[in-house]
């Protein structure tokens, strides 16, 4: 026996067995058939009472289509959009984080429970064994779980999952980490003279990431072209950055690393008379050039190159030792010291034109700095 339903109920009938059924479509197959959420009770009143409370929960988004998407698959693709988004350094290391949660996404081949899950069946209870099974230091096991919320969160928005399992997750956050090592302006005069008497055009390079606030792969990501004697201004434009061990030409680190930069006087003329050293090429050739080229002239010197010697400078000066990106800080310090405000300390973050005022003042901050650096 059957009842007709009314408008907008959904399906409801009885069995011959005497139990009420209901059924409401939740969405479609990609062949468009109907996918029907199926409830059962004694009564069709209660029957009712189960598809209303089904149809509040679709209208809500929260009876999201099954699908076979696996985690590792979805991680996959979320892995291949985020690669048009961030450099490539960035992305490998994405991936190497994520592989400790997801490992087949490093081997196919690797045990792999969650990656082999359908997205709609994690739970935060998977989650929080997987976490807890990782032998991490902090600071890796929150990147990993915040990017295990980021894979699932682009999940949620696509309607693939109604709730993010990663969200009630939490795990210790890690130490403070300490801060770079900025160089005292003794120091600084110290190592720039040590540069100065140094053959290596690395030890322009280092100079250029301390007196104009280069990163290293800005500086070495120069050609001749982007640097204008006449004017004392250069141009950043690109990045050399070390992916999987080996160097690789990409954009700037931030849209604000675009940027001219003025040289102090006293780089200008190193550079200058760097310029003049440079012979068997065209004008057209050395335009293209790079600045600090490898074995390979085609490419770069190898990105790790200025952190060797950087070492080995300052140890044969007795120096605390300092990443070569703690020169970059060094150049803020320095400004900073010699009361630049913060916006002209034109290290990436800000972006004043060469010609502007704000421009031509942060040059006479560096010559009160460092004596013209």
């Amino acid at each position: 026996m059957t009842r007709k339903r009314p408008p907008g109920e959904g399906s409801i009938y009885q069995r011959r067995d005497g139990l009420w059924v209901g059924a409401v479509t939740i969405g479609y197959t990609p062949r468009g058939n109907p996918r029907r959420k199926v409830v059962y009770g004694r009564t069709r009143q209660e029957v009712a009472r189960k598809l209303a409370e089904l149809q509040v929960q679709r209208y809500r988004g929260l009876l999201s289509e099954p699908t076979q998407i696996s985690v590792r698959d979805w991680a996959e693709d979320w892995l291949r959009r985020k690669g048009a988004e961030v450099r490539p350094r960035t992305l490998e290391s994405y991936r190497y984080h994520l592989a400790h949660a997801l490992p087949s996404l490093k081997d196919p081949k690797a045990h792999d429970p969650l990656g082999r899950m359908r997205l709609q069946s994690v739970q935060p209870l998977h989650v929080r064994r997987l976490l807890d099974g990782l032998r991490l230091s902090p600071h890796a096991m929150r990147t990993v779980r915040w990017l295990l919320h980021a894979v699932f969160e682009d999940a949620v928005r696509m309607e693939l999952v109604h709730r993010n399992p990663v969200a009630p997750v939490r795990v210790k956050g890690p130490a403070r980490k300490s801060p770079g090592r900025t160089l005292q302006p003794e120091e600084a005069r110290r190592l720039l003279e040590a540069l100065d008497e140094h053959p290596s055009p690395l030890a322009l390079a280092l100079r250029l990431m301390l007196t104009c606030g280069l990163r290293r792969g800005e500086a070495l990501g120069l050609r001749w072209e982007d640097v204008d004697l006449e004017a004392g201004v250069l141009h950043v434009r690109r990045a050399w950055a070390k992916v999987s061990g080996k160097g690789v030409i990409s954009e700037p680190k931030t849209s604000s690393g675009y940027r001219s930069v003025p040289i102090p006087p006293t780089t200008l003329e190193r550079l200058r008379a760097y310029r003049e050293s440079v012979r068997g090429l065209s004008e057209e050739e050395v335009l293209t050039s790079w600045l600090f080229p490898g074995r390979d002239p085609s490419q770069p010197v190898h990105p790790d190159a200025p952190d060797h010697l950087l070492r080995r400078l300052l140890a044969r000066l007795g120096l605390p030792q300092v990443r070569v990106h703690d020169l970059r800080h060094t150049y803020g310090s320095l400004l900073l010291a010699h009361g630049a405000p913060v916006e002209l300390e034109r290290k990436g973050w800000t972006t004043p034109t060469p010609t502007s005022p704000r421009a031509s003042t942060a040059t006479s901050w560096k010559r009160s700095a460092g004596g013209g650096w």
